[in-house]
């Protein structure tokens, strides 16, 4: 019934880091004829060329050239990273004759969601071969550890909101005795403990999403905030039609610990590269600027629906709901910036698409979050609408979303990525 809920449950458990993200989507991208151009390079970019890019393994910027002059650029972002636990240097510690392994929280989670349930490491590590280093991606495709509950027979108010601490409650239990963390890395990896120097190593949840519900309507999956975003602008990024502006999909890391690092939205790789892209098309900064002028950008980021069993906490009059269509966010703080402009360009596209599309805006005694287009606008501004697909339990585990609402963002990214921005008497038009 709906066409991308598997698709989506399949690119979710081959990605279990955000280093795993991008490399399945370069990969896909390069599958579809798109080159790698590295930052460090000397570029070769021309008319009717595809092109992708990667930065720290775990931000990636796609774009097609087209034939012809360019009419600005119509860019889409989501994030790579989710909420997680890193796992330290010196990470083995030795207690009740267990080993556990000393973790750091990544983002913002719900850490209770984490407990008594299967989990794994994956990430990145630095090896030294024939005196080289070289960065691999690694996954320890097993169930490995567990953070297991105190029982509530010695925790009688373990229901009455206890306050976990990250540094005495949420250690993963790796085994009896004292294993070799590093070993098993190394074992996954296929090289020798000693040949790794350098690991970027988090913990991931086992098992592969589902579909669910009465009609089968509900997605129920780790990391859909944010990699139902990112799946679906993907989709709408390669099976789009040719226009005249230039397409870029952009996936950003570090979102979630608030995106100001060399690989985040608040970084420069976005604004450099697409000024590369130009001044390797022979155009000049003039011509760069008059181009970023004329885009239009969708910073796409998944939406609190409204809880059933906690209406309360919506805005009555300003809230989604799983299965009513994409989601576009409001803000009087910027928070989001979708603006009366970016909305009505975004929702005139969503009629035409024949997607449904919604609204939210947090209750007004509760601050939300910040997201991609705010902060990407600071270093490359352009009108930009924040949007998202409806979910519960946002940084949980294991997150809730509607299947309906992935088949219609991908639906809307489609069109988009097939438009032209034309603006015109202080508005933009989607073409």
């Amino acid at each position: 019934m709906y066409e991308y809920a598997e698709k989506l449950l399949d690119f979710i458990a081959a990605s279990p880091s955000r280093y795993h993200v991008c490399a399945n989507l370069k990969s896909r991208l390069i599958s579809a004829g798109y080159t790698p151009l590295p930052e460090q390079a000397v570029w070769d970019v021309r008319p009717g060329g595809r092109y992708v890019v990667m930065r720290n393994d775990s931000s990636l910027l796609a774009f097609r050239v087209p034939e012809g002059g360019a009419a600005g650029f119509m860019l889409a972002a989501a994030h790579s990273d989710s909420p997680t636990f890193q796992i330290k240097e010196h990470a083995e510690k030795v207690s009740a004759r267990c080993t556990v392994l000393d973790t750091e929280k990544y983002g913002g989670m719900l850490m209770n969601t984490w407990f008594d349930r299967p989990l794994s490491a994956a990430g990145r590590i630095v090896v030294e071969r024939n005196g080289a280093l070289e960065a691999r991606l690694v996954d320890i495709d097993r169930d490995l550890m567990i953070i297991p509950s105190v029982a509530i027979h010695m925790n009688r108010a373990a229901n009455d909101g206890v306050k976990l601490q990250a540094n005495v409650d949420t250690f993963p239990l790796l085994g009896c005795g004292t294993p070799d963390f590093r070993a098993i890395v190394a074992e996954a990896a296929g090289v020798a403990p000693e040949q790794i120097l350098g690991h970027d190593l988090t913990l991931y949840l086992r098992g592969r999403g589902t579909v669910l519900g009465a009609a089968d309507e509900l997605i129920a999956a780790p990391k859909l905030d944010d990699l139902e975003c990112a799946f679906a602008l993907a989709e709408g990024f390669l099976h789009a039609a040719p226009s005249q502006a230039i397409p870029v999909l952009a996936i950003f890391d570090n979102e979630e610990v608030g995106s100001e690092t060399k690989q985040g939205a608040a970084s420069n790789f976005l604004r450099d590269t697409l000024r590369r892209l130009t001044l390797a098309l022979g155009l000049t900064e003039a011509e760069y600027l008059r181009l970023t002028a004329g885009s239009f950008m969708v910073s796409a980021d998944n939406a609190h629906a409204q809880h059933p069993n906690h209406p309360e906490f919506a805005d009555g009059q300003n809230t989604p709901y799983l299965n009513g269509g994409v989601t576009v966010k409001f803000n009087a703080n910027q928070r989001y910036t979708t603006d009366a402009v970016s909305a009505a360009a975004f929702r005139a596209l969503c009629r035409e698409a024949g997607a449904a599309v919604q609204e939210y805006a947090n209750r007004s005694d509760l601050p939300g979050g910040s997201t991609l287009g705010s902060i990407s606008n600071t270093r490359l501004a352009m009108p930009t609408v924040d949007i998202g697909l409806p979910q519960l339990a946002m940084h949980s585990a294991y997150e809730t979303a509607g299947a309906q609402d992935l088949d219609d963002l991908v639906r809307v990214m489609t069109a988009f990525y097939g438009k032209t921005p034309i603006h015109s008497a202080g508005a933009v038009s989607l073409r």
